[in-house]
């Protein structure tokens, strides 16, 4: 983790696209609200430091792409029935978010679509009214279309990428690797 300061999320998010300044503020040159899903912390999310666990962000990440299926397609939760797969994380650790009666909302949205797959973009932080509008961490998803009954990748319906386009947004607000 860096000794950077935490980055702070203006009152409404927006996703951005390609443009972000040094200060790591997010300088929106379209505009898209994500879907926000608050997710409740648990007490065994603490490590031996007194902070969430670096790999229960994963966790965190996961319940939140739970939670919006249903906002995003029809069939909702059984669209993973029919096959979704997580094939790619990327993280980036921004502040150390400590345990918390009070839950940490994600934003998430689509960043890009596939013929068989598609990335998520994700923000973690603190919900509007909590904290102080922290940013904890930033990540992006691949996920692939998946048909367990011949245990190969699916083209994606017309219908899922019509929903998942109704999500499309800009990249994820990841720093540049080094």
């Amino acid at each position: 983790m860096s000794a950077e300061p935490p980055v702070h999320v203006p009152t409404e998010t927006v996703v951005p696209t390609e443009t972000v300044v040094p200060t790591e503020t997010v300088v929106p040159t379209e505009t898209v609200v994500p879907t926000e899903v608050l997710v409740p912390l648990r007490w065994s999310d603490m490590d031996a430091y007194g902070h969430v666990n670096n790999t229960q962000f994963l966790r965190l990440l996961e319940d939140a792409r739970v939670a919006a299926l249903p906002r995003w397609f029809p069939e909702g939760l059984a669209l993973l029935e029919r096959g979704i797969l997580v094939v790619r994380h990327e993280i980036e650790y921004r502040a150390q978010l400590d345990y918390r009666p009070e839950p940490v909302a994600i934003d998430l949205w689509v960043t890009r679509i596939g013929g068989a797959g598609y990335d998520l973009g994700y923000v973690v932080r603190d919900p509007h009214g909590v904290g102080t509008g922290t940013v904890y961490a930033v990540a992006e998803t691949s996920m692939a279309l998946f048909d367990f009954a011949t245990n190969a990748p699916r083209r994606a319906t017309a219908l899922e990428r019509d929903c998942l386009a109704a999500q499309l947004g800009g990249p994820a607000p990841l720093r540049k690797r080094r």
